[in-house]
């Protein structure tokens, strides 16, 4: 469609309507003389014939401000919450909308004061700064208007340029939602532990500091020139940064920061930056306008392997608005001892730019257990914890923190009393900590002489030293889809074998169950999508996945017999239902055993199969599953979620049920008879086995193997030490015949009236 009349379009119509807002906004008058003239020149500019402002209020309420073609007496009157309306709608998702039949849109609220109903078509556009929509920008037209991509860039980069003026403005005065505006009453937030640990210190928000004073650029091809130099500054120190942190020269650590070097060389990254300053910005303020865009996206997508690359992204437009302006990339000269970094979300390498030494915990708004910061926290050994929501609005620079990387909980300010507990609470647990060094080194044995094999669940090559350290037998769960998740492509065989190989020289002889991949569910491999599906975790996930897609699966098996030649092999198959399941994937391997052997490949020392029993059908179906396999885990997260019908990551169903009822306890004790029935070894694999009160319950129902993540085994190593399995034994057989609910109360007395450590 061509433009209307008058329509000025290309990269210098929009420099030309930048400089025309910055002079009129540096102008005299008020505020609000001042954004009336601003809505009357992009009308005038864009061809429309309303051109409307809309700011927040109160946090999620949107106030019309100024305009120019609507009625004058609708302007701080006609109010909307976010997501009312098509103006709600662009608010809510930080996102432009174009509409030729704005009306006929489901979202569409007529606001009879506006007199807004003549008018067809309609174009919006969020007023983002630093990530956070401040209001809505927006321009109609009476006729069905076909609004180009173009002139949608070009509104944006007006919002944008708006966005900058109006922050510090008066006008902003009444916008609700500022970063760092919280109150000075102690405040408790729950998030998810992303890397344990205890730790007090002051908070340092994230990305302060950045302030762009020039927004137009003069000459644009100066400012090419200034955002090339900077790009190539930044890789540069980049590459000097990462060749000398000790954090990247092994493991997934390593792969972790090289893919983060190679996102500065995204050129779809680079070529929007070049288009916003054709488009009239200063390099900065197209950095900035990028970073938006990228945080806008951020807010919209669910998914949280793709969350931290474009959080990777985010984190590289920091690190150049550094180098454009000057600044440098380290932020920690006037910073805190006592480190306790909040931020919305982090790149790997910007957690690198603070002094480790000073940093004593971080807290993130998103992330998640496998994002690139989350494994290089883990490295660091940084407690951490994600998706603790308000943190970035609740805290101030300055406040005093605990991080409470046990629980997940963050208390914001707390009291002298609060504050000496929680002291007195991390110096227990380095005492703690000590008495259970102590016992390292001494046998896996219950005071009556019960011997019992702890072993731990692993998934990356950080977890691998604590297998030594740690005094654990083996790795009793080694979860292989967690190299896949933090790759941006499917790892071929050879790549697989080197990983399992890495993790099989590591045990140093001690054995190793892999279980075949687990995706599907809440794990999605970011370059691959089984589709989306009403009820993930009991869809088509784990082994279903792998044979419907038998050369997925195969691939994976060649691997793991390529890596353990001459070794031993142990080989679990998740999520099984039935044993013809578990029948069909032994055969997959049996077929890639007979390809080895007809190439005259070396072939494991051993291979031992078994099956992780998760799926309650499959407890029904002892009987024809133990002969046919060498061993089973149980998987108790999601046994016990199957078992009650409830979704273990609801928070209104958190703790409504106990794996601690007789029901459950009672039905490990069934599987748990059956096994040593048949003389097939049973691992308990789930939480359940990494917590000593739980984990002496399944003791008490004839488990002897245990696997757990590996900071919990010296917990329950103390607590079995102390414990007489007989005696629990017996008072369990009375417990689970009661109606209760639970008998978590019954068992912690009988641990403190018996001594046992829990």
């Amino acid at each position: 469609m061509s433009a209307p009349p008058g329509m000025d379009h290309g990269w210098a119509g929009s420099r030309r309507l930048l400089r025309l807002l910055r002079d009129l906004m540096k102008g005299s008058g008020s505020s609000q003389t001042r954004l009336d003239k601003v809505v009357d020149l992009i009308a005038q500019d864009i061809v429309a014939e309303v051109c409307s402002i809309y700011l927040l209020r109160g946090g999620d309420v949107l106030e019309l401000f100024a305009t120019k073609g609507l009625k004058p007496a609708a302007v701080h009157k006609t109010r909307m919450r976010v997501s009312q309306g098509l103006v709600g709608l662009v608010a809510a998702q930080a996102r432009a909308v174009a509409l030729a039949d704005a009306q006929s849109h489901p979202n569409f609220a007529y606001f009879p004061e506006t007199g807004e109903e003549v008018y067809q078509s309609l174009m919006g556009v969020p007023i983002m700064r630093g990530g956070r929509v401040l209001g809505v920008l927006v321009v109609q037209n009476r006729t069905q208007r076909n609004y180009t991509e173009e002139e949608v860039e070009v509104l944006e980069t007006v919002a944008m340029v708006l966005a900058e003026m109006l922050t510090g403005d008066s006008l902003l005065d009444v916008a609700a939602g500022t970063p760092g505006a919280g109150g000075s009453m102690p405040a408790r937030l729950s998030g998810m532990v992303l890397n344990e640990g205890l730790a007090i210190g002051t908070a340092v928000p994230h990305q302060r500091g950045i302030v762009i004073t020039q927004v137009v650029a003069e000459d644009p091809e100066a400012e090419l020139g200034r955002l090339d130099g900077a790009l190539g500054e930044m890789r540069d120190a980049l590459d000097v940064m990462l060749a000398r942190s000790e954090v990247a020269r092994d493991g997934e650590h390593r792969e972790v920061l090289e893919t983060y070097r190679m996102f500065a060389e995204d050129r779809g990254w680079m070529r929007r930056m070049h288009d916003a300053v054709r488009g009239g910005l200063t390099a900065e303020a197209a950095v900035q306008k990028i970073q938006n865009e990228t945080r806008a996206r951020m807010a919209a997508i669910k998914d949280p392997y793709l969350r931290a690359r474009l959080a990777d992204l985010d984190d590289l437009g920091n690190r150049l608005l550094h180098h454009l302006l000057g600044l440098g990339e380290k932020r920690d000269e006037k910073l805190p001892d006592d480190m306790v970094l909040i931020a919305a979300d982090l790149g790997p390498a910007e957690l690198l730019d603070y002094d480790q030494s000073r940093l004593r915990a971080v807290v993130l708004e998103h992330g998640a257990p496998t994002s690139h910061v989350a494994i290089v926290a883990r490295a660091l050994q940084i407690p951490m914890i994600g998706r603790c929501g308000g943190i970035g609005t609740d805290v101030r620079e300055g406040d005093t923190v605990i991080v409470d990387g046990e629980t997940g909980q963050v208390l914001l300010r707390p009291s002298a009393a609060v504050l000496a507990g929680f002291a007195e609470s991390m110096a227990n647990k380095e005492r703690q900590r000590a008495a259970y060094r102590a016992v390292r080194d001494l046998p896996s044995v219950s005071r009556d002489g019960q011997a019992v094999s702890l072993l731990i669940n692993a998934g990356l090559m950080i977890d691998l030293p604590h297998l030594q350290q740690g005094g654990a037998d083996g790795i009793g769960l080694y979860r292989t889809e967690v190299p896949f998740m933090i790759r941006d492509s499917f790892p071929d065989v050879p790549t697989q074998t080197e990983i399992y190989g890495k993790i099989l020289d590591s045990a140093a002889g001690k054995p190793v169950v892999f279980r075949t991949l687990d995706v599907g569910g809440d794990k999605v491999l970011p370059y691959w999508r089984g589709g989306d599906e009403e009820n993930p975790a009991m869809g088509w996930r784990a082994i279903r996945i792998g044979l419907d897609r038998p050369a997925l699966l195969r691939r994976q098996l060649r691997a793991l017999l390529h890596a353990a030649a001459g070794r031993s092999l142990y080989v679990m198959f998740p999520m099984v239902s039935d044993v013809a399941e578990f029948e069909a994937a032994k055969a997959l391997l049996q077929r890639e055993i007979d390809r080895e052997t007809a190439f005259g490949d070396r072939l494991p020392a051993e291979i031992k199969v078994g099956a992780m029993l998760e799926v309650p059908a499959l407890a029904l179906q002892l009987p024809q599953l133990l002969p046919r396999c060498d061993f089973v885990s149980l998987g108790t997260n999601d046994l016990v979620q199957f078992l009650f019908a409830a979704d273990r990551g609801n928070p209104r169903l958190a703790k409504r049920y106990d794996v601690l009822s007789p029901a459950v306890l009672g039905f490990i004790r069934q599987i748990a008879s059956q096994a040593a029935g048949h003389g097939v070894p049973l691992t308990a694999c789930g939480e359940m086995a990494g917590h000593p009160l739980e984990a002496m319950a399944l003791l008490g129902c004839g488990l002897t193997r245990l696997s757990m993540a590996p900071q919990a085994v010296d917990p329950v190593k103390t607590m079995l030490r102390g414990l007489d399995v007989e005696r629990l034994k017996t008072l369990i057989n009375q417990l689970l015949t009661l109606p209760d609910h639970s008998i978590r109360e019954q068992l912690r007395v009988f641990a403190s009236e018996n001594d046992v450590p829990i």
